[in-house]
């Protein structure tokens, strides 16, 4: 054993001791050190997918979170109703910058809030016929709505509202798809289950429906990208640049029509593996359509990334592909050589959702940036074992890591950044940590592909070399 990972090891074993014994054995099971048997064999131990600990500070989210905050809420020409009262509405209303093209309110829905807004009689009577009025008025204010999704909030799955009934009836009365979506936030253990659920229902009401007008060799479909700050269209620009022609893009800045015809696509190409593949799996199975992982943070990632995805096609891709890269690549060099001196051997520590915790480490160490500490809020096992892979001895790894266990460790490693979500920002900031919010880009972006890349270099140069952190004293 290595002395960086006996370092480790101490550090969590003194993290633990705070815990009551019951607690302490439980939360033992969610931590992990790599080193370098685990690094090369990709062997897990960490217990994930499971229930928080009740008492313990969790930072995840729910199972409607997962629907509609992340699967169905990017997709722009649908109205997406939060059937139940109007505080988790409230809430997802803040979206996740999933940019998209069109009209707010005519023809691109992204940016708003429907709700059924429940009451206490709707409570003891049932919503049903409330969500029947709401179609029809959502119908009649919006006409170039080509379909309406019912995300389900707790109370609805508490009374037994029968969605399914409404959406049918109303799909035959209103001509457009109206689809019950069973998110009710209980589900789960956390807004994983909200993903599963969101790509079945779209397998179920969705998939196959469209026809693609023509269909070519070179047709591929972006799954899993939700455009957060434009990352789907940086992306986008790289795929177009080599020859491929992505016919649809999941689900940001995506339409129903696209989500319809992803059959016809030659290749599905899926970056947030953990919200995703569940429908990468279900179009190969019943379509016969490979899927591939890919990974467009940082230069290094995103040429390895291209040269995959062209392997997959002809050599005419292929050469395209390289030249593409020879044609960034002096610019990324220079993004590296103005920003790596000034970011070389920092210490970034992050705790993040589905992908980014592991697909953002090879662009902080394109920067000369160290990854101490890693982990998932509501990640599966083989996100953990592909997470290994990418790390280096003694480096921490946890899963769903409590509000104490983060600070505790971003004390203890004496971080320069953290990478979180919003709930976490402001309490670095206040004990003088520069922080990132790594859900949606701290309203910056794109920070997918080459020109994504310039983006979060400064972005990550800022937060740590800003000279506001020598003029104030931690904590505040």
């Amino acid at each position: 054993m290595s002395t960086k990972v006996e370092e480790s090891q101490a550090l969590i074993d003194e993290l633990l001791e705070v815990y009551p014994e019951k607690t302490k054995k439980f939360r033992k099971k969610h931590f992990q050190i790599a080193d370098e048997e685990t690094i090369e064999s990709g062997k897990c131990s960490i217990k994930s997918n499971i229930k928080s600990r009740p008492g313990v500070m969790t930072i995840r989210g729910c199972a409607y979170a997962g629907s509609k905050g992340v699967v169905w809420g990017p997709i722009k020409d649908m109205i997406h109703i939060s059937h139940g009262p109007v505080g988790c509405g409230q809430y997802s209303w803040g979206t996740r910058r999933n940019y998209a093209n069109g009209k707010l309110g005519i023809n691109n829905f992204t940016a708003m809030q429907i709700t059924s807004d429940f009451q206490e009689r709707d409570i003891v009577f049932g919503g049903d016929k409330k969500l029947e009025a709401l179609c029809r008025e959502v119908k009649k204010m919006f006409p170039l709505a080509k379909g309406i999704s019912i995300q389900s909030e707790c109370p609805v799955g508490l009374i037994g509202d029968d969605i399914e009934a409404v959406g049918k009836k109303m799909t035959n009365e209103l001509g457009i798809p109206v689809i019950p979506v069973r998110c009710e936030g209980f589900r789960g253990v956390s807004q994983s289950l909200g993903h599963h659920i969101a790509n079945d229902t779209i397998r179920d009401h969705v998939m196959g429906t469209r026809e693609l007008a023509e269909s070519g060799p070179y047709d591929v479909a972006i799954i899993g990208d939700y455009n957060i700050g434009g990352d789907a269209w940086a992306s986008r620009i790289l795929l177009e640049e080599i020859g491929l022609r992505v016919i649809a893009q999941w689900s940001g800045d995506g339409s129903i029509n696209e989500l319809g015809i992803t059959h016809k696509s030659k290749l599905n190409l899926i970056h947030c593996y953990r919200s995703m593949n569940y429908m990468a799996t279900t179009l190969e199975e019943k379509y016969g359509i490979p899927w591939m992982e890919y990974n467009f943070f940082g230069p290094t990632k995103t040429i390895e990334s291209l040269r995959a995805i062209a392997a997959h096609f002809d050599e005419t891709i292929q050469e395209n592909a390289e030249r593409v890269i020879a044609k960034y690549q002096l610019e990324m060099d220079e993004i590296i050589q103005k920003y790596r001196p000034r970011l070389e051997g920092k210490k970034v520590m992050l705790i993040i959702g589905g992908l980014r915790a592991r697909h953002t480490i090879g662009a902080y160490e394109d920067l000369g940036m160290k990854i101490v500490a890693t982990g998932y809020e509501f990640a599966h096992k083989d996100d953990y074992e592909k997470t290994l892979s990418e790390l280096h001895d003694g480096t921490i790894l946890y899963d769903d890591p409590t509000a104490y266990d983060i600070e505790f460790l971003s004390d203890k490693l004496d971080i320069d950044l953290m990478g979180a979500g919003v709930k976490e920002k402001y309490v670095y900031h206040k004990l003088g940590i520069p922080f990132r919010q790594m859900h949606s880009w701290d309203y910056s972006g794109p920070y997918h592909g080459f020109d994504g890349f310039k983006v979060f270099a400064k972005d990550m140069d800022t937060a740590i070399n800003s000279p506001v952190w020598d003029l104030l004293a931690a904590p505040y």
